[in-house]
């Protein structure tokens, strides 16, 4: 069987269709939460390793920005698949 890039990929059902859905929108749920953890943990361990009080707050700061970034680039992604 030859394989034509150019043919569409088969039809999903309604059910499969709504669990991928549900599946974007708990991806991007997540993302920005778990990444200003991530940076808060990170910059908590800078801070006792470099006996500081402040580079946790960066490490805040720093996982927003990405947790945003990476919303924004999942959503665009996202958005491209279902044109």
């Amino acid at each position: 069987m030859p394989n034509d890039f150019n043919t569409p990929p088969p039809k999903r059902s309604p059910l499969v269709d709504g669990i991928v859905r549900a599946e974007r929108l708990l991806q991007i749920a997540i993302i920005l939460p778990l990444s200003v953890v991530i940076g808060w943990l990170i910059g908590a361990g800078l801070d006792k390793w470099l006996h500081q009080h402040w580079i946790y707050v960066a490490g805040i700061v720093f996982g927003a920005v990405a947790g945003f970034v990476e919303v924004f680039r999942v959503v665009q992604n996202y958005e491209k698949q279902d044109s």
